[in-house]
């Protein structure tokens, strides 16, 4: 009888293999302007059609006035999700398109080492694209995003948070289901639109549907930042209730994609994913 093998360890560090991750993916939009105009297009479009509403409502008086800074900070926040959320999403489809996952899991990296470097992806790419949205803001409209203070910051968290736990989840879908539910990378966001409260308080959706956006740490986060910006007091009960349920939906995203993933690979289908 052959005696028990123990598995090699794998060679190098954490750190060393989300680092190489993370520059295949930074050399890729390196060697592609597209990619990179693709990033900065879409934020600064929203900004400029957004920010010329605001700029007629701000000339109108009274509370429209008011709601110049509400909704230009909406807008710019808003897309902080929506990149974190994208972000994840499509540092993953383009190893799903090039069929590199079965090549990335016959060598040492560990799931919870390439979800790391998503992350970092997410980040980098919700700074490419919403940085130059926001600095444009300033001279375009008078109007400055940075003027939240250390606040945006929590804002900023708060968002990408949840953006990383629904990119988990739709991977995760993505995995099982294969190239059919690819298109939900861009339509899931897109759902959660009407009941976050991004342009307009909780309180105009139908009572039932309140109940649903309480349960969104978005709808938290963009209350707070209208408390923000029309009282100029930080509201840290919605700061604080936003933050446990990023906690809960970030649990939800790593079970449902670690359990996608084992599924898969005890499947075989990392080799085929794609087809």
């Amino acid at each position: 009888m052959a005696p028990d093998i123990a598995p090699a360890r794998p060679q190098g560090t954490s750190l060393g293999r989300i680092q190489a991750m993370v520059l295949r993916h930074v050399y890729l939009l390196r060697s592609s302007w597209p990619r990179v105009v693709e990033l900065i297009y879409w934020p600064t479009l929203e900004m400029v059609i957004w920010g010329f509403m605001s700029q007629f409502m701000r000339n109108q008086g009274g509370y429209l006035g008011q709601a110049f800074g509400v909704l230009l900070g909406a807008v710019l926040l808003w897309d902080v999700f929506f990149r974190g959320q994208l972000g994840i999403l499509v540092s993953f489809l383009e190893e799903y398109w090039a069929r590199n996952l079965g090549h990335l899991f016959v060598s040492p990296l560990r799931p919870a080492e390439w979800v790391g470097s998503l992350i970092v992806m997410s980040i980098i790419r919700v700074l490419v694209g919403t940085l130059p949205a926001a600095l444009l803001a300033i001279p375009f409209f008078g109007y400055s995003i940075f003027d939240m203070g250390l606040p945006l910051i929590l804002f900023f968290v708060l968002l990408t948070l949840l953006g990383w736990a629904i990119g988990l989840m739709i991977i995760a879908v993505v995995m099982v289901n294969g190239l059919g539910a690819e298109s939900l990378a861009w339509l899931a966001v897109f759902l959660l639109s009407p009941i976050s409260a991004v342009y307009y308080p909780v309180s105009v959706l139908p009572v039932w549907l309140q109940y649903v956006a309480w349960g969104l740490p978005t709808s938290h986060v963009f209350e707070g930042m209208r408390t923000l910006v029309l009282s100029g007091r930080v509201d840290w009960a919605e700061a604080r209730t936003a933050f446990l349920l990023d906690l809960v939906y970030i649990a939800l995203g790593a079970l449902a994609f670690l359990t996608a993933f084992r599924a898969a690979r005890r499947e075989g289908k990392l080799l085929g994913l794609g087809e």
